[in-house]
């Protein structure tokens, strides 16, 4: 059983953990984020928490049994209402619907614990598993757009109280 937490500053090791597993994975469909990513770690951690109590982001890390991160899913660029998803999960939890749960979990928060009435996301084309993920949550796409110079889609899902 996985558990969706709001990320605290007692995340930090198991989230660097994820990225450093996860790296290459995710260098397959996304940007890499760089080694001074994983340099500056503390520091990047710290400053998503100050993100987050502002209240500009709320992150969350998708848990399993023993405290390992199988996913991230966040909201960012908060306003008006709205926010930006963005997900990835661990190479050893994809196809199993972790994404999916996940992503489903969030859209429920994002209404009722943050009072967001629509979220937008975007991926690339080319990564089939992020379009099923999105179309399965009930976003539709709204738009074509270039991410890191990829040709991709840009989605939005309106929220309603039944979420």
């Amino acid at each position: 059983m996985s558990d969706l937490q709001r990320l605290a500053a007692h995340h930090a090791d198991a989230l660097l953990r994820f990225e450093r597993e996860n790296r290459e994975w995710f260098a397959r469909s996304v940007p890499d984020r760089g080694d001074a990513y994983f340099a500056d770690f503390a520091a990047r951690h710290a400053g998503l928490l100050a993100e987050q109590e502002s209240g500009t982001c709320h992150f969350h890390v998708l848990v399993d049994a023993d405290g390992e991160v199988l996913g991230r899913f966040n909201l960012v660029d908060v306003a008006d209402g709205e926010a930006e998803l963005g997900y990835r999960v661990a190479e050893r939890a994809a196809g199993r619907g972790v994404a999916t749960d996940g992503v489903r979990r969030v859209v429920a928060l994002a209404r009722r614990a943050y009072g967001l009435r629509r979220l937008t996301a975007g991926t690339t084309l080319d990564n089939a598993g992020s379009l099923a993920v999105l179309r399965r949550t009930g976003f539709t796409p709204v738009g074509e757009v270039s991410l890191d110079g990829r040709p991709g889609l840009r989605f939005a899902r309106g929220l309603t109280a039944d979420d």
